[in-house]
């Protein structure tokens, strides 16, 4: 498998381009200093408390699964964007498509039924594919913590397998985040109502779903953009969704974020909204806040959030003021009780830019409880269940509708 490139800051890519830039002050080469190696029998104890592999044991295992032609368009860009920390599994009807894409784990499914030709934007055959592979599915996903779903919305295979894909990694103990693109109304009414009973679907098996309305992309896209470009966005905007929560579980930082935090948050939220935001300049923290919680992408404010995740990254020069006024800022918009968990990190890459990710959960303050869940004082299996949402059973715990919206 050829090597994949270097990680991508969350600035980087087609939708950044839309909005401002601040220019990356160079580091001098000549200021490093190398330091000297240590020869490897000193740094090795004759008995460690535990072997360098088991560390792994303690890493928070995540996929991203691309259903159908818009999902593994997705996984492409991620890969190209050198995303890092997770396992890329591509699930396709169409043989064709599927061998295009850059996944490490690649999965025809519904050969039976559709011969690896697709399914016609048949939201039916989509699920009976996955079910016709189920087996493999479940292979692939065995041992996750955290499985995000990203397809898109409207066709065959994304539209109908999504939600059978989201079922299948809850039931094997992981967290199923679906994001997904909505049509635009160009496409057609029957494309966007077939988008829309895909997404009461998923709805009922994720345990929260990221929906990126690409209507919503006219407010930023200026009028000479090509088609080519707008679906380059979308496709960056799916990436970024994924990358954002990804990055607060993966990157170390000054205040760290773990895989739990992110799990108390967006286990069955039910509803839930994801805004990424920058700015430069003064005011830069304030405004990143601002901006990733009031993008024109966002269908619905966070007003009310009760459990909300806050990341927060800047260069070397992000000072504690600044953390702190971007925490103020969003906790100023969440529910006055709401549960606010906040971490920050530096990317030397960013000198001069804050960016600020907000994941908002629980809108309406109630939470889905999954059948069989253990009743107790853990915030992962507290709540009452969300009108039409159906709880699902889920293997033991080892360890909605969203926007996203990336603004200046």
């Amino acid at each position: 498998m050829t090597s994949r490139p270097d990680r991508a800051s969350l600035r980087e890519g087609p939708l950044t381009e839309l909005f401002r830039n601040t220019e990356v002050s160079a580091i001098d080469s000549e200021s490093i200093v190398e330091a000297p190696l240590i020869p490897a029998e000193e740094l090795i104890s004759p008995d460690p408390p535990f072997r360098a592999s088991d560390a792994n044991n303690y890493l928070a295992v995540i996929r991203v699964v691309g259903v159908g032609g818009a999902g593994c368009n997705a996984i492409n860009r991620m890969v190209q964007a050198g995303l890092r920390g997770v396992e890329f599994v591509a699930i396709n009807t169409d043989q064709q498509a599927l061998e295009a894409c850059e996944a490490d784990v690649r999965i025809p499914v519904g050969m039976a039924l559709t011969r690896g030709r697709g399914t016609g934007g048949d939201p039916e055959k989509g699920a009976l594919s996955i079910k016709e592979s189920e087996d493999e599915v479940r292979r692939a996903l065995r041992g996750s913590d955290l499985v995000f779903i990203a397809a898109g919305e409207g066709g065959g295979t994304g539209t109908g397998g999504a939600p059978v894909i989201a079922k299948i990694a809850r039931e094997l103990g992981a967290l199923a985040v679906a994001v997904v693109t909505r049509p635009f109304q160009f496409e057609g009414a029957r494309r966007v109502a077939t988008a829309d009973t895909g997404l009461t679907a998923l709805h009922q098996t994720a345990d929260t779903v990221i929906v990126i309305p690409n209507d919503r992309l006219m407010h930023v896209l200026e009028r000479g953009t090509s088609m080519v470009d707008a679906f380059r966005v979308t496709d960056d905007l799916l990436r970024q969704g994924v990358q954002g929560i990804c990055d607060l579980i993966t990157l170390p930082g000054l205040i760290n974020l773990d895989f739990a935090d992110v799990r108390t948050v967006v286990r069955d939220a039910g509803s839930a909204i994801l805004g990424i935001g920058y700015a430069g300049g003064g005011n830069r923290a304030a405004e990143a806040a601002q901006a990733a919680i009031s993008s024109p992408l966002l269908e619905t404010p966070i007003d009310g959030a009760r459990g909300v995740l806050i990341g927060i990254t800047g260069g070397p020069d992000l000072s504690l003021l600044e953390v702190s006024e971007a925490a103020d800022v969003v906790a100023a918009a969440a529910d006055p009780d709401a549960n606010i968990i906040f971490g920050a990190s530096i990317d030397p890459e960013l000198s001069g830019q804050v960016w600020v990710t907000v994941v908002a959960a629980d809108l309406s303050g109630e939470r889905s409880q999954p059948a069989g869940s253990p009743a107790g004082d853990d915030a992962r299996s507290v709540g009452r269940p969300v009108p039409g949402r159906q709880p699902l059973a889920r293997a033991a715990d080892t360890s909605p509708s969203m926007a996203l919206g990336t603004a200046r």
